[in-house]
C-alpha cells in the first residue's frame, strides 16, 4: 500500500521534471517537503520497486531527427542477451524490446532507430546487422504519430 505522501510524489514525478540544477528542490517546494524527504520518499518507493526507473523523452522531431523506424529482428532465443546488447549500444536507438513471435510475424527483437532521413535509418540499421550478426529484419518506418503519452498512474487530484 502506498501512503498518500507517497502517491502525491509519484503524481508529480510524473509531470516534466524542470531543467535545472535541482530539479527535485523545486519539486519538494511544489510538495511543501524538504527536499531530503522527497529524495529519501523516492529512494524507498526505487528500493521497494515501487519506481523501477525515471525516463527522459524527447520529441525528436524538434530535435532535428525526422525519420524513425522500428526495426524488427530474427534473433536465435539463447543469442537474444548478446544481440540485445549490441544493437541497444547504437547510440541511434532508444529503445530495444524482446517479444514474442507468432506464426505470421518470426520477430522477436526490436529496436526504434532515428536518424535525420530515412536513408540513414537503413544504413544504421544495415551496420546494426553487420555488428550484430543478424542479417533478418525489416524496418517499419513511421509515417505519423496518432499519440505519444505516458502513464499517469496517479493525479494531483487523486
Amino acid at each position: 500500500m502506498l501512503t498518500d505522501l507517497e502517491k502525491k510524489i509519484i503524481a508529480c514525478v510524473q509531470e516534466d521534471i524542470a531543467v535545472t540544477k535541482q530539479p527535485f528542490r523545486e519539486m519538494a517546494r511544489k510538495l511543501h517537503l524538504p527536499e531530503a524527504s522527497l529524495l529519501r520518499t523516492l529512494q524507498n518507493l526505487c528500493d521497494r520497486g515501487v519506481i523501477r526507473r525515471f525516463g527522459a523523452t524527447i520529441r525528436h522531431q524538434k530535435s532535428g531527427f525526422a525519420a524513425n523506424a522500428m526495426a524488427a529482428w530474427k534473433v536465435d532465443e539463447d543469442r537474444m542477451e548478446v544481440v540485445g546488447r549490441k544493437l541497444a549500444s547504437f547510440k541511434q536507438v532508444s529503445h530495444c524490446y524482446r517479444r514474442n513471435p507468432t506464426d505470421s510475424w518470426p520477430y522477436n527483437l526490436y529496436t526504434m532507430i532515428h536518424a535525420s532521413d530515412e536513408a540513414s535509418c537503413i544504413e544504421t540499421a544495415r551496420q546494426m546487422s553487420i555488428a550484430a550478426g543478424v542479417e533478418d529484419f525489416t524496418l517499419l518506418f513511421s509515417r505519423r504519430e496518432l499519440k505519444k503519452t505516458s502513464m499517469k498512474y496517479f493525479t494531483n487530484e487523486d
